[in-house]
């Protein structure tokens, strides 16, 4: 995500910060000495935690309604927010990069080590908890033969993420913003694919898109422009059954899942789950 994709967000690095006029001495205040007299608790540790939104599609609970995009929670066990449901995640390690920190995260709480995994965005509102804390947000996508293997339980449970309860710390705020990033980049990448198998017709191409979008598509329009578009390629292979047989088709893996820029992707390896605790962060 770049500073131009929310630019109300986006800071000045240019120049430095204006200090104010010099003191008594003649010498400008330090940052430092500036910021712990605006801030009387500045001396207060600062900690790094990382969390994970995790999209899937579940099956719609009647015919002929839409999957629905869910997302597994964890069940807090100690306060602050005691019993409430939160964002799988936990602290960083000091000697830990932030996607292991992801990946360690996840498999700790959930046993879910996806496929897809990308950073997303950084909260660190002063109050969003009793510590002060700063969350490094990632997002991934799962299969529905990957979601399976979440260790659900009483503390992990899937939850329909348009309609989530009350959660802990600012994490609806941050389901929000993380939907919002997947509708958008529904519309310019191959993004939906990671959540197909690696062959898929059209038609359940398509349903993919409508239930992040929430809407329905048209399937002629929508075939153009996905053939047109050079992600999918066609197979020999058909899908059979009651109606006429569905060519299959499968991803263009020249095209990216997601453009991560001129970052290289540093895969970390797997780690062997534990059993799922709760979110130790916020």
């Amino acid at each position: 995500m770049t500073q131009t994709d929310f630019p109300q967000l986006a800071r000045q690095v240019d120049s430095p910060p204006h200090t104010g006029a010099p003191s008594a001495g003649g010498v400008r205040p330090t940052a430092r000495a500036i910021a712990h007299k605006q801030d009387p608790g500045a001396q207060q540790q600062i900690r790094v935690a990382v969390s994970t939104v995790i999209f899937t599609l579940r099956p719609a609970e009647k015919a002929g309604e839409r999957d629905r995009v869910a997302i597994p929670l964890v069940r807090r066990t100690r306060d602050p927010h005691h019993g409430q449901w939160a964002l799988p995640g936990g602290w960083l390690g000091v000697a830990e990069g932030l996607d292991a920190a992801a990946s360690r995260t996840l498999a700790e709480t959930t046993g879910l080590a996806p496929s897809f995994l990308e950073q997303l965005y950084a909260f660190g509102d002063v109050h969003r908890s009793p510590s002060r804390v700063v969350s490094i947000i990632y997002w991934a996508l799962l299969r529905r033969d990957e979601a399976a293997a979440a260790l659900v339980g009483e503390n992990v449970a899937w939850f329909d993420a348009t309609a989530l309860p009350e959660l802990a710390f600012d994490h609806n705020q941050i389901v929000d913003y993380a939907l919002w990033r997947l509708r958008t980049k529904v519309g310019y990448s191959r993004i939906a694919h990671g959540l197909l198998g690696d062959e898929f017709t059209l038609a359940e191409l398509r349903e993919v898109y409508e239930s992040i979008l929430e809407r329905r598509l048209d399937p002629a329009n929508f075939r153009r422009q996905v053939e047109g578009s050079g992600s999918v390629l066609p197979t020999e292979r058909y899908r059979t059954g009651n109606h006429r047989p569905a060519r299959l088709y499968h991803y263009n893996h020249e095209v990216e899942l997601a453009d991560r820029g001129p970052l290289a992707r540093e895969f970390t390896t797997a780690l062997t789950p534990h059993h799922p605790t709760e979110s130790s962060e916020s």
